[in-house]
């Protein structure tokens, strides 16, 4: 039998990539990232898509080119876990040895979870910005809306960076209001939450922009089917269910789930996230496993902000794992990057309990500015390629 690898990352996201670069970069040797994809997204983009502010070609590289240098790259994808031998089951019934495991393969869209979702999205009136596939189609769909209902989603947890889902609604709001058509969109939000997103220092920010787009808000509510030939959306409700008819557009985000096979390593409570500490990043119950990003029952909402800190502390603590040394500890900072309209956008950044945790002293990144829209535009998708996959952020 081979010898283990070092390090053996199951993800070609954004966690598995920048953890692999930063391990390099602290001088581990064999780092193995299986990942099937031949390609890599650039996830945040997508809502700028479908506001018509980017173009798929703008967030995709080969997953080659990506890989950091002194890493081995298997495309192929994981099917199972043992622990007893530690070893990862590939689709082909190859496996692969590891001393530490890193399980980051972020989560899978659930359409089925919501019935009449995926026969909607093919007839053509609902559509969302979190699939590489419709994202496209959203802006296609916000071009031609000129009258009528229109539903936008935030999607429950788990789901990769939730909030954003905001991004849409503000971009295409803001094109109705510049092309004299929003007095003729009845817009309706649909959020699984008491206030916007339940921070009250970011929905203080948010609510005027939702007045001022005269956008009716369904708090504590979800979707939880769609009618694809009568056109309506039901929500489940705290007082039961309300139907949305004639809906001329859905922006619905699916629900999202982890991936059936590393539900042995899930815990009781969590969802079906992987059962880790939500501190340390250390699985509860499996030693030399680890896990980060969306996947992980870390007790935050998830973002690729929220990654930089996860990722600083999980390759820190592979080492002083091995060293003895106590384990760094991860707060659950994240940041929910969310454009009020056009050319503005705010930052809201916080720990697992909701409490601001701002990076910035000097200046209220909450307070929506164009340099913020710019920065998140244009400057954001710069470092992620050229320093951030390379561990250097």
């Amino acid at each position: 039998m081979p010898a283990p690898h070092d390090v053996v990352i199951v993800g070609g996201g954004n966690a598995g990539i920048s953890l692999a670069g930063r391990l390099r970069r602290i001088g581990c040797r064999d780092v193995v990232v299986i990942a099937p994809d031949e390609d890599h997204r650039y996830r945040p983009l997508l809502n700028f898509v479908a506001g018509g502010q980017a173009s798929l070609a703008t967030l995709s590289r080969p997953m080659r080119a990506v890989i950091p240098d002194g890493c081995t790259w298997i495309p192929q994808r994981a099917v199972a876990v043992d622990t007893d031998t530690r070893e990862v089951e590939l689709e082909t019934g190859e496996r692969v040895g590891y001393v530490d495991l890193v399980l980051a393969p972020g989560l899978e869209p659930d359409l089925e979870a919501t019935p009449g979702l995926a026969e909607a999205m093919a007839l053509g009136w609902s559509t969302t910005s979190y699939l590489t596939s419709s994202a496209e189609a959203a802006w296609d769909a916000i071009r031609e809306t000129r009258h009528g209902r229109v539903v936008f989603t935030i999607p429950p947890e788990p789901a990769p960076a939730g909030g954003t889902a905001l991004k849409p609604l503000f971009l295409a709001c803001d094109h109705w209001r510049a092309h004299g058509v929003l007095g003729d969109i009845d817009v309706h939000l649909v959020t699984p939450f008491a206030s916007v997103l339940d921070l009250p220092f970011v929905d203080r920010r948010l609510e005027p922009h939702l007045e001022r787009f005269d956008v009716t808000v369904h708090h504590r509510a979800t979707v939880e089917a769609l009618d694809p030939h009568a056109r309506s959306v039901t929500l489940r409700t705290e007082d039961g269910q309300h139907v949305l008819e004639d809906v001329e557009r859905a922006f619905v985000v699916p629900h999202w789930r982890a991936p059936g096979w590393v539900a042995p390593l899930a815990g009781d409570g969590t969802g079906g996230l992987i059962d880790v500490d939500p501190a340390t990043l250390a699985h509860r119950s499996a030693p030399g496993v680890w896990s980060l990003g969306d996947v992980a029952a870390l007790q935050t909402r998830p973002s690729g902000g929220a990654l930089r800190r996860q990722v600083d502390v999980l390759a820190d603590n592979i080492r002083r794992s091995r060293t003895g040394e106590s384990l760094k500890t991860y707060d659950g900072y994240t940041i929910i990057p969310i454009a009020v309209d056009r050319r503005r956008l705010l930052l809201a950044e916080f720990d697992r309990t909701g409490t601001p945790r701002p990076t910035v002293r000097r200046v209220d990144l909450t307070v929506p500015r164009r340099s913020l829209w710019a920065f998140d535009r244009y400057l954001e998708p710069v470092v992620y390629y050229r320093a951030l996959l390379k561990g250097r952020v």
